[in-house]
C-alpha cells in the first residue's frame, strides 16, 4: 500500500466520519494490509500537518477524531447562538464525584455531597450516557456502583479520565472544573464536521 495515499485516505475517513474512529476502524479502510505502528504514526503525521489550523486532530477515548480549537470558539458561537442546556449544581457535583472517585455507589456521593440525591439526578446523567451501572459492592443490600462511560470522555474530549484536572485539595474537585457538552444532536463538534460548534453548558445554580 501507497503510504501517501494510505494517509490521504485515513485523513479523508476521518474527516468525514460522524464519530471518532480507532486504530482498528482506520485498518479496516485497508483489510488490515498495514499495521496499527503505521496507522498510529500516519494519525501523527496528520495531527501535525493540522496544528497550525483552526481545526485539530484529537484522540478521545473512542479514538480519533477532528474538532474545532479552542481559540476557535469565540467565533464559531455566532453560528449556533442556541443557549445551550443548564445542568443544575446537584447534578454536576454528582457528576463530579462519580468521575474522580468512581466507582462509587449512591450512599457515597450522599456522604460527600451532605445530601439526599434525588433518583431523578441519576436517572439523568445515565440518559445522557455520561454515567452508568457497573457492578455492584459486596454488603449489606450490595449497593450499585456508578461509574462514568466513555461517552462521557468522548464528549469532553478526553482520551482517558486521568485527563480531568485535579482537584484543588486532592481530595474533592469543584463542580465548577468540570464543563459540559451539549447534547451532540445540536453540537457538530461530535461528528465528522471540520466547523463544529463549541458550547459547552453554563453552570446552574439551582438544585
Amino acid at each position: 500500500m501507497n503510504i501517501a495515499l494510505a494517509k490521504r485516505v485515513i485523513e479523508t475517513a476521518l474527516m468525514c466520519a460522524n464519530q471518532p474512529l480507532s486504530v482498528n476502524n482506520l485498518r479496516n479502510l485497508f483489510d488490515e494490509q498495514i499495521g496499527a505502528d503505521t496507522v498510529r504514526a500516519l494519525l501523527e503525521e496528520i495531527r501535525g500537518d493540522w496544528s497550525e489550523r483552526g481545526v485539530e486532530l484529537r484522540a478521545v477515548a473512542a479514538g480519533w477524531r477532528f474538532q474545532s480549537r479552542e481559540d476557535m470558539h469565540p467565533f464559531l458561537q455566532r453560528l449556533y447562538p442556541e443557549k445551550p442546556p443548564r445542568y443544575s449544581r446537584a447534578v454536576l457535583e454528582t457528576l463530579a464525584i462519580i468521575a474522580h472517585r468512581q466507582p462509587v455507589t449512591r450512599g457515597d456521593i450522599e456522604d460527600i455531597r451532605g445530601v439526599v440525591v434525588n433518583t431523578q439526578v441519576l436517572r439523568q446523567l445515565e440518559d445522557r450516557g455520561w454515567v452508568e451501572v457497573i457492578g455492584h459492592r459486596e454488603g449489606p443490600g450490595r449497593p450499585q456502583l456508578y461509574a462514568t462511560t466513555r461517552q462521557f470522555l468522548d464528549d469532553l474530549g478526553l482520551a482517558s479520565i486521568s485527563d480531568l484536572p485535579a482537584p484543588h485539595d486532592g481530595a474533592f474537585v469543584d463542580p465548577q472544573q468540570i464543563t459540559l457538552p451539549i447534547d451532540d444532536a445540536a453540537d457538530p463538534a461530535h461528528s465528522g464536521d471540520t466547523s463544529p460548534s463549541p458550547h459547552r453548558s453554563e453552570l446552574s445554580e439551582t438544585d
